[in-house]
């Protein structure tokens, strides 16, 4: 059986999901379903997430005639651009949202929203782009910008920072960040180094993984990747590929290239696993998500160009938590779509 979705436009049956794909060019993605490999699981849309508004308090009369006098201040209860997404044990959302220089932090069971928005006084995010959380429910924040790790402990009151100049550590531009809660590890990619960084979660480096090229073990500008049961995988972007490494970061294999059927890539960006540790890659040039089974063989994909359900402009992070809801932010539709990767009944 192939994957299939009751999103009408997501794929079903061997059609092809992105919008345009019978134009020419190297945007377009032209169909071949030949490349499918036999999987069991149906995508169901969910939701959408695009304000604040249904967690914040309703205002108040002054609140109310403020708006009328000065205007609604609609950017402030907005997603403008989210990037980075994942979720903690205490079932809280976590966006970074690099258009607000902003963490947004849902609470659904709550129904309260909070937001982060930087360490020290005088040092606020500039380019808040990646988010993850470790065992303690502890969240990590790269700035890409500052080019800064922060950290928060879980009623997110700051920690501590990563990357300081006066402690001589050099990151350019940090990104896509993993945790490793029993190794007490964090992975990092920095896309101007073009490599990945092993820390301690005092911020202490342990090992870089790789260096600038396009052969194995090497990295062109890569900017996220995932730990999935002891295998990293690294999102090398503008390699047009993924590469899958050991956690201490010997060269497994890789898998994509550029081009525009199925199966390749053109702008990889988010990276995620299933519960089955089958690999659901966000592509923003494409906007969609291509699922690939872990030695790197497609499984399907879904997602078209726009701005309906479960259509996308320029996507960037995904996550996936453990009940395999998908998380994935549309960033230039200013939004997280929600979804569910369900196995089918044989």
């Amino acid at each position: 059986m192939r994957y299939r979705s009751i999103i009408p436009i997501v794929a079903a049956a061997g059609l092809v999901v992105v919008a345009g794909s019978t134009a020419a060019g190297p945007d377009a993605l032209d169909i071949d379903v030949t490349s499918a490999v036999p999987a069991v699981r149906t995508i169901d849309y969910l939701r959408s997430i695009d304000s604040v508004r249904e967690y914040t308090k309703p205002k108040s009369f002054f609140g109310k005639l403020l708006e009328v006098v000065a205007g609604p201040a609609d950017e402030a209860t907005r997603l403008v651009r989210p990037f980075g997404v994942t979720s903690d044990s205490l079932g809280r959302l976590l966006v970074a949202d690099p258009g607000q220089r902003v963490v947004h932090i849902f609470d659904f069971e709550k129904q309260k929203y909070a937001y982060l928005k930087g360490g020290r006084r005088r040092e606020p995010f500039v380019s808040p782009v990646g988010v993850a959380v470790d065992a303690e429910d502890n969240i990590f924040v790269s700035d890409s910008a500052r080019a800064r790790i922060f950290v928060f402990n879980k009623q997110g009151k700051f920690q501590r920072a990563f990357g300081e100049p006066e402690t001589g550590q050099r990151l350019l531009r940090p990104t896509g960040l993993a945790i490793d809660s029993v190794a007490g590890l964090i992975y990092l990619t920095d896309t101007l180094l073009h490599q990945v960084l092993v820390l301690k979660r005092d911020g202490t480096q342990v090992r870089t993984i790789g260096r600038r090229g396009t052969g194995p073990w090497e990295f062109n500008f890569p900017v996220s990747l995932a730990l999935v049961r002891g295998t990293l995988y690294v999102v090398d972007s503008m390699n047009f590929r993924v590469q899958s490494l050991t956690a201490e970061g010997a060269f497994l294999r890789s898998f994509g290239r550029l081009g525009n059927q199925t199966g390749t890539l053109n702008r990889p960006k988010g990276i995620a696993a299933d519960s089955d540790g089958n690999l659901y890659v966000v592509d923003a040039l494409f906007e969609a998500v291509q699922v690939f089974d872990g030695h790197g063989r497609l499984l399907d994909y879904f997602g078209s160009g726009g701005t309906g359900v479960g259509q996308f402009t320029l996507p960037a992070g995904i996550y996936i938590d453990p009940r395999d809801r998908i998380f994935i932010a549309d960033s230039y539709n200013r939004r997280i779509q929600v979804f569910r990767s369900r196995r089918e009944a044989r």
